[in-house]
């Protein structure tokens, strides 16, 4: 299994609508998308404007599949005037 594990800082104000976006994502990759197994959203309790996802996925191909979505497109779209930065880690789950 392939762990993304994702950080994102939204700016100033944006909190609560990067939020949002991101539950959308999470629902949509969970409903749609076979080879997604896990989606968690996390909110700093003391910076409402840090995030961290952690997702599961069963393979590379299953990776290629999420990115690949027209949902995941629209949400790179949409969550651009609302994030200040964002990192991706990848790791192999044992």
């Amino acid at each position: 299994m392939i762990a993304l594990i994702v950080d994102f800082v939204a700016e100033p104000g944006q909190g609560d609508a990067l939020g949002d976006l991101l539950k959308t994502q999470a629902a949509n990759s969970l409903e749609r998308e076979e080879g997604c197994r896990h989606f968690d959203i996390c909110r700093d309790p003391g910076d409402p404007h840090a995030f961290m996802l952690y997702e599961l996925y069963d393979d590379e191909a299953a990776v290629d599949a999420h990115r690949a979505t027209d949902y995941y497109a629209l949400f790179r779209d949409n969550i651009a005037p609302l994030v200040k930065s964002r990192s991706l880690r990848q790791w192999s789950r044992l």
